[in-house]
């Protein structure tokens, strides 16, 4: 379980917060005594057992939960124009796929949803946010992306473009909001043993526990780092890969 930070954190906005990283990372805040939690997902079954367990874990919190719309970009600043009507102390921004590369390779609308789904919407929301948390100087954004995001590779270029995308963006709200009392940070997971990657675990895959990951994120946005990659051996691998020679890279089944 994390450590809390010295200053104790109140309210919690999660966006996606059903997957599995997202909940571990709400367990983790209700355990340090966060008392106010808005969980926004698009299963309200799946909402309200996660509630349900954090209210056992911190009895005293206020926890709302709200089925949302993850395409439509009006649908998305009401949904965040609604949410912010309370300051927050964290958003995490968590929702997202894994796509199947060939299957993307063979079919434009998979293609399309991938994109949205894993770029697109985490940025609608992100951008949504960040307007009315810079406005107000304070709290912090996480968006997670992925390192996959770090550099294109034949076998999952579809989501790597879509968390370039949210890398590139995130990158560009740090400099947008560099000096203020407002902070926003990149998480970039490495596989991750959740139900997303099931298939990878059949497949013999080294995957990082979940309760590693969102160990990482929650003390990475206690402390403050602009970027964390967890774990976080992931930092030296991907940038080797980025500045691998193309020469080199182009021979390598990845």
């Amino acid at each position: 379980m994390s450590s809390p930070s010295a200053n104790k954190v109140q309210r919690i906005v999660i966006v996606g917060a059903t997957s599995a990283i997202a909940e571990r990372c709400a367990r983790c805040w209700a355990e340090q005594g966060a008392t106010h939690f808005y969980l926004l997902a698009r299963n309200q079954e799946k909402l309200s057992a996660i509630a349900a367990d954090l209210k056992v874990r911190q009895p005293q919190a206020e926890i709302v939960t709200a089925v949302g719309d993850f395409v439509d970009p009006a649908a998305i600043q009401s949904q965040v124009t609604e949410i912010m009507t309370q300051a927050a102390d964290i958003v995490l921004i968590a929702h997202g796929n894994l796509p199947d590369q060939q299957q993307c390779q063979a079919s434009l609308s998979e293609t399309a949803e991938a994109i949205q789904i894993n770029g697109i919407s985490p940025v609608l929301f992100a951008e949504a946010f960040a307007t009315l948390m810079s406005q107000a100087d304070r709290g912090t954004l996480a968006v997670i992306g992925s390192v996959a995001g770090d550099r294109g590779r034949k076998s999952n270029y579809v989501y790597g473009s879509a968390k370039g995308l949210v890398t590139r963006y995130v990158q560009g709200l740090q400099h947008r909001t560099a000096g203020s009392g407002f902070k926003v940070v990149l998480v970039k997971p490495g596989p991750t043993d959740t139900p997303m990657t099931a298939h990878l675990k059949q497949n013999g895959a080294a995957l990082a526990s979940v309760e590693d990951v969102a160990d990482d994120i929650v003390n990475g946005i206690a402390k403050g780092k602009p970027v964390i990659y967890t774990p976080s051996k992931w930092a030296l691998i991907m940038m080797i890969i980025r500045h691998l020679p193309r020469f080199i890279f182009n021979r390598m089944d990845i």
